[in-house]
């Protein structure tokens, strides 16, 4: 009884710190641009948003989010942040583990036509640069494709 209580606790945690890390700080919703030429990146629930101050990195489970973001420029080739990369070290495993923060750098760039969104271009790469300290096992310069 005393561990399924305990799980449970655990679960709810874990779901509320899912559910704190998704909710976007400081973002603002972009529509089908006139001109063409606004370039949004698409969060996890498909939402186009342009200057994010927090951004999940992975949709599955919230155990890598990037927070803080103060955004540099924000163009149509490129959009470039300092913040802070939280990483879940998942040990023992990921609902028992805990966040560490690394400071990062963030370029979004590679924008291509959302698609059923007329006018609209979303950043389709982001890479991640450690300017010191950087999660286990990654390199100081990470480049990976955002979903579409």
């Amino acid at each position: 009884m005393r561990v399924h209580r305990a799980t449970a606790a655990l679960m709810v945690c874990a779901g509320v710190a899912l559910a704190t890390a998704t909710a976007p700080v400081s973002a603002s919703a972009v529509s089908d641009p006139p001109s063409g030429q606004r370039v949004a990146v698409v969060d996890c629930a498909g939402k186009a948003l342009e200057r994010p101050g927090n951004f999940i990195l992975a949709c599955g489970d919230g155990n890598n989010v990037l927070k803080s973001l103060r955004w540099s420029h924000w163009t149509s080739p490129s959009a470039v942040a300092v913040g802070m990369d939280m990483v879940n070290d998942c040990r023992p495993y990921c609902a028992a583990g805990h966040f560490h923060g690394y400071p990062v750098r963030v370029r979004l760039d590679n924008p291509q036509p959302r698609s059923g969104h007329s006018g609209q271009q979303h950043y389709t790469r982001v890479t991640l640069t450690y300017p010191a300290d950087r999660p286990a096992n990654t390199p100081r310069v990470v480049t990976t494709r955002l979903w579409s």
